[in-house]
Order: C-alpha cells, then sequence, then structure tokens
C-alpha cells in the first residue's frame, strides 16, 4: 500500500510538528496495564521500575509504542478513568527496589503477604506500602525535602500540588469522607482554616508532596529508558475526574455538581453508561485560560510521548445524567450537554486547538461509541489519530462486513481489542453474531412484541451466554425476521439492522481472513495468530494490542479466555481492574513465542 498521500497530510495538519517528532511511520504497539503485571522483584504488584522489562520486551519484539493505562491516584473503587487527582500517580505503583537496605526488607514482607503471582490484584497492598513510604519519609524526608530537586519539583508544580497534599491529609482526618461532607470551613476552602491546618499538619502534608516527587523520579527515570530503547511511551488522559478529587475540591467552579456523566444507550449496553463524574463547565474553564487543561498536559509531558485522549467525543459534547436520577437507570435518561448540535463543531474545536498548542505529544483519541460526524472530521483535519477495533471496524451502511485492512482509515490506531472489552478469543466464542440481550428485549417491549415467546424462534440457546444472543443459524432472511416478530419491515426497521450488522459475523471475518470451510466455533491459538496478522497489515498508522491478545496465541492463557478481562463498563465489582497477567515479566522476556512476534511485525512493515 501506498502510504505518500496520508503521510504529508499528517505532516500538513495540525499535529504535523508532534509527527516530525517522532516520524511518520506505520508502529506496533502494546497495551499493558501496571497493575496486572509483575516480576521476581515486584513487591506485591506491578511497580513503575518493572515497566523497564517491559520495555525491554517491545525493544525486541519490534513494538515501538508502550501504552498504559492512567497512572493516576485511583479513588475508592479503584478505576483508573475515576482518579483523584488528575496530576498525582499512584503511590500503589510506587518501586522500592534501590532504596537500599530498609526497601529491601519492606519488599520481603510485601511479597509474603501480598503474592505478586496471585490471580487477582489486592489493593490493601497500598496501604501497607504507604505505612512503609511513611517509615522512609521519616528516615530520609528530611535530607531529601532540603534538596534542590524535590524544591525545583515544588516550584514546577505549584498549581496543584499544595491542594492536592492538603485534600489527601483532610481526607484522613475527616474518616475518609467525600470533601462535600466535610467541615464547612474546609469544605468551602475557607483560607484562615486551611493555613491553620496545613501548620498543625505539615508534617504530614510533606509527606503527600515528597511522596509525588518520588514517584516522578521514578517515571521520568523509566521514560528515559524507553527512550533509550527506542520505544514512546503513551498515555491516557481521562476525559473526567471523580467528584471525590482534589481538583474538584480546588477548582468547584470548574464542574457542574448536579451532573453525573455516563454514554448513551447503543447495541453493546441497552441502558447505556452512568460513571458518576461531574461534567466540565467549560465556559469557566476557558475564562480561566484554560490553565486546568493546560497544566495537565504539562505535567503529561514529562512522562509520556504521546497522550490518548479519552472520549474525545465528549470534548464535542457529553452524555450528561441528572445527578439525583436512579442509578439502577445508567444512561437511559441523560441528555447531550451542550444541547444544541449546531455548537457541538465549535465546542470541540476549541478545546483541541487549546490542546494541541500546549503539548509536543501526539495526541491520539478515543473515539469509539456513536460519533457525530464533526469529531471523525475534526480529528482527521487536525492529524489525530482515532481508535479502531476490529470487530467493530464496519461498513455499517451498505455491506454490513468487515472493512478489509487496505479500506481502513491511515490516522487511527487499530487493535483486536480493548481493556473495555473481551479479548479476541472471547469476543469469537461469545460474542461474534450476537446482539445484547438487554437491548433486544427493550426494543421488543417499545414494540409490544413478546420478547419470552420468539426469542427461542430467533436465538440459539446454547450458543446465546453472558448476556448475549446468538441469531439461529438459519435465521438468515429479513423477511423472515420481520413475520417472526410478527410486524413489518418498517416496524421493526431498528431490529434489522441489528441483525444486518451482526448475523453471520463469523462468516464474514473468517473470510477475511482468507478461511475456507465452516467457521470454528472455539478459538484456537492459530485462529488468533492469523487475527494479529490480519489486523497488523491494517493501513492504519499504529497498531496496539493488548498483552492479553498477544498471550493468547502463544498459549499462555490456557482457561476459558471469558475470564481473562479487565473491565466490564457499566459495572462495579471486584471483578474489575484487577485481573493479574499469568506470567512474571522475567518469563515474557524470554518466551520462545517472542520471535513469532518479532517476525510478525516486521513483516507487516511495524518494526
Amino acid at each position: 500500500m501506498d502510504f505518500s498521500l496520508e503521510e504529508k497530510a499528517l505532516a500538513a495538519s495540525a499535529s504535523g510538528a508532534k509527527w516530525g517528532a517522532i516520524g511518520v511511520k506505520r508502529r506496533a504497539g502494546v497495551l499493558a496495564p501496571l497493575f496486572s503485571l509483575y516480576s521476581s522483584q515486584s513487591a506485591g504488584a506491578g511497580d513503575i521500575n518493572d515497566l523497564r522489562l517491559l520495555v525491554d520486551w517491545c525493544s525486541f519484539t519490534g513494538n515501538s509504542i508502550l501504552q498504559l493505562l492512567p497512572m493516576n491516584e485511583l479513588g475508592a473503587v479503584f478505576c483508573p478513568y475515576d482518579s483523584i487527582s488528575s496530576f498525582a500517580l499512584e503511590p500503589f505503583y510506587y518501586s522500592f527496589s534501590g532504596d537500599g537496605r530498609s526497601a529491601s526488607g519492606y519488599i520481603r514482607v510485601l511479597r509474603k503477604k501480598f503474592p505478586a503471582e496471585a490471580p487477582r490484584v489486592d489493593y490493601n497492598l497500598k496501604w501497607d506500602k504507604l505505612s512503609f513510604l511513611w517509615e522512609m519519609f521519616l528516615e530520609k524526608g528530611k535530607a531529601d525535602t532540603a534538596g534542590a530537586s524535590f524544591s525545583s519539583f515544588r516550584e514546577n508544580n505549584l498549581y496543584w500540588l499544595k491542594d492536592f497534599a492538603l485534600f489527601k491529609v483532610l481526607k484522613y482526618y475527616s474518616q475518609g469522607k467525600a470533601w462535600h461532607d466535610w467541615d464547612d470551613v474546609y469544605r468551602r476552602r475557607d483560607k484562615e482554616a486551611l493555613s491553620r491546618f496545613e501548620r498543625e499538619h505539615r508534617g504530614e502534608t510533606l509527606f503527600q508532596e515528597w511522596l509525588q516527587w518520588r514517584l516522578f523520579e521514578q517515571m521520568t527515570a523509566v521514560k528515559k529508558y524507553a527512550v533509550d530503547k527506542g520505544v514512546l511511551l503513551k498515555g491516557d488522559l481521562p476525559i473526567l475526574v471523580s467528584r471525590d478529587s482534589a481538583d474538584v475540591w480546588a477548582h468547584p467552579e470548574f464542574f457542574k455538581l448536579d451532573s453525573a456523566a455516563g454514554a448513551p444507550p447503543d447495541m453493546y449496553c441497552a441502558k447505556g453508561q452512568r460513571w458518576g463524574m461531574p461534567v466540565y463547565d467549560w465556559g469557566r474553564i476557558e475564562a480561566d485560560g484554560y490553565r486546568y487543561l493546560k497544566e495537565k498536559l504539562r505535567y503529561a509531558r514529562n512522562f509520556y510521548d504521546l497522550l490518548r485522549v479519552d472520549h474525545v467525543v465528549g470534548l464535542f459534547r457529553i452524555w450528561s445524567i441528572p445527578y439525583g436520577d436512579p442509578p439502577e437507570n445508567q444512561g437511559l435518561h441523560g441528555s447531550f450537554d451542550p444541547s444544541d448540535e449546531n455548537f457541538w463543531g465549535e465546542h470541540g474545536r476549541k478545546i483541541l486547538s487549546v490542546m494541541l498548542e500546549n503539548t509536543d505529544m501526539l495526541l491520539c483519541a478515543e473515539d469509539l461509541g456513536v460519533i457525530p460526524r464533526v469529531c471523525t472530521e475534526t480529528l482527521r483535519d487536525y492529524g489525530i489519530p482515532g481508535n479502531d477495533v476490529q470487530r467493530w471496524s464496519k461498513d455499517w451502511d451498505a455491506r454490513h462486513d468487515f472493512l478489509p485492512p487496505e479500506e481502513q482509515r491511515f490516522p487511527a490506531v487499530t487493535m483486536l481489542s480493548t481493556h473495555d472489552t473481551t479479548n479476541f478469543a472471547a469476543w469469537w466464542e461469545n460474542e461474534a453474531g450476537t446482539v445484547d440481550e438487554g437491548l433486544f428485549m427493550r426494543k421488543c417491549y417499545e414494540k409490544g412484541i413478546d420478547y419470552g415467546y420468539i426469542k427461542g424462534l430467533l436465538f440459539d440457546p446454547v450458543l446465546s451466554r453472558h448476556g448475549r444472543l446468538r441469531w439461529l443459524q438459519g435465521m438468515r432472511d429479513p423477511g423472515a425476521l420481520a413475520s417472526v416478530l410478527g410486524r413489518s419491515m418498517n416496524e421493526v426497521g431498528d431490529i434489522l439492522k441489528m441483525h444486518a450488522d451482526t448475523y453471520g459475523e463469523k462468516d464474514k471475518f473468517w473470510a477475511q481472513l482468507g478461511l475456507s470451510g465452516v467457521p470454528t466455533e472455539k478459538a484456537d491459538p492459530g485462529l488468533a495468530r492469523q487475527a494479529l496478522a490480519l489486523n497488523l497489515r491494517s493501513r492504519a498508522v499504529f497498531c496496539v494490542q493488548t498483552l492479553l491478545d498477544w498471550f493468547y496465541p502463544a498459549g499462555i492463557l490456557r482457561e476459558d479466555p471469558y475470564g481473562y478481562r479487565l473491565n466490564t463498563p457499566g459495572t462495579v465489582g471486584p471483578q474489575n481492574w484487577s485481573l493479574k497477567m499469568p506470567l512474571p515479566l522475567e518469563e515474557l522476556v524470554k518466551h520462545e513465542f517472542n520471535t513469532v512476534i518479532k517476525e510478525m511485525i516486521a513483516g507487516s512493515g511495524r518494526a
């Protein structure tokens, strides 16, 4: 494929200087959540220094992008996209290795209490780490905080650091309550009360600042290591921040606290989603010269070469749900903010322009879901790659079939799956050729159709599972489907569209792979490898796979692939953000399949 025209277009775009810095060329990369990793040196779970081993793996296999999930300090539900700060790094990831004799003792204790090879992350590890870090601060803090490096760090981060440190200590002395339930003088940020509190707890606030400095030093060292190895680090900028966060407490005027952000209902999430974080008051942020946004970008640049802008469509318009609406309704009763569709383009372009003008990181956009055309066109015009997930990269209007590699968009990051989806093997076995059961039930209810009766006539009872309905093999004809539903084709046009988009997906993808015969029901390692090879051939400029999707063809994942999932959107529970990888990084670096990965990436022209 000839990419010269696309390369010239990117070089001439608003992101042109950023592309010039890293080179406009097709690259391969990997997405690896740090909490999922571990090594023989980890103190209970993956830590910052473990990233060096993953960088080594990337360097050998030809992956030149290492994408991380947000590294900000986590809130009560330990969700990376619901953090208590847009700036502060998560102490859970602190690495004790190299911190001296006492730190070696900490590592031994933590490894015994929190075995790194456990199948799930135990976030109680954080509190034990913080206890040891407090001991370290009492031992080394006086000397550290008197040094030039710490002073420079404080000076460069005046915008957020003091507020964050105060927030953390106030939260502790308020028995962990959310800031809006604190004593009134602290909730409304009475200056005299805050000054008095800071004087009385100077050691504890200084500890929080010292800890962030230590984390900063570790992450910047890892970035330098990655640069030396030819690997670009890609960060993740969440679209929102937790309602109970230092950001919202310090700047409540920047948020609409009577709202809860989410996503509208679609064919993959019948009720939509309710995330709970407040939406931004962009008018107030603009009136302040967008400093809040600029400072977030400035701090992230210390750690990353590229930055994923989460839910980029939220910069154009975001699904806003009344805060008092019952949580069980999820996103059903939301509306777009801004409400006027004619304003969306100007709104999003203005914010993205500010971002482009105030960072030299290459921005990449997560633009999955229902995306208005103005968002897609803006990303293209600005030279910002969007996201293309293989299972959703289709001609939805005419062929209802997967796009072949040569028809996929060039300014994009393509992948088989994401941190919010099932892995490829689980999709193949449980979701290909299916519709969401909750959405289908709701459509039947709206049309007065007896779902309980027609379910057995339309869907395979054996292959329908995990909330997904698999069409019966013979249910191919739209007219026959309408007849079973007992309605005219016009009356059930939305259901017929769902059918056209999903029926026979396995056959269609099988054909994309160039395979003949009947598709297998199970996803064996060979099939997964062929899917990866197809995705690598995409004309998209970047191809970033999850580690899980590389593990399956390597034979590393030996159980039901459906169990290997990082997050299920719209749910909260211990199954989310806790999955551990099934082998230590030392074994990954030496794994025999690495040579195959290297050859596949080189063969695709992405090395």
